[in-house]
């Protein structure tokens, strides 16, 4: 074979691997994050904690109901 063509099938192979592993981390990372999301109802409490607030229960699910609205438009 060709070397010019060799090295360019070589470069094409990386290019396409390169591509089909950004999108495959990306599409493994988004459903982590789904799966377990970075906040929750007890970080939401200690975090108002810290700042002297004492929130109630429907408080704390308005605002983990805002974020996932908020997240579900990100993804629209």
């Amino acid at each position: 074979m060709n070397t010019g063509l060799v090295i360019l099938l070589i470069v094409i192979a990386l290019l396409a691997g390169a591509v089909g592993g950004f999108f495959f981390a990306k599409k493994t990372f988004e459903n982590q994050l789904e799966k377990n999301p970075p906040v929750n109802e007890d970080m939401l409490r200690m975090m108002m904690a810290q700042m002297g607030q004492k929130p109630s229960e429907k408080k704390i699910r308005q605002m983990m109901q805002n974020m996932k609205s908020q997240n579900t438009n990100k993804k629209k």
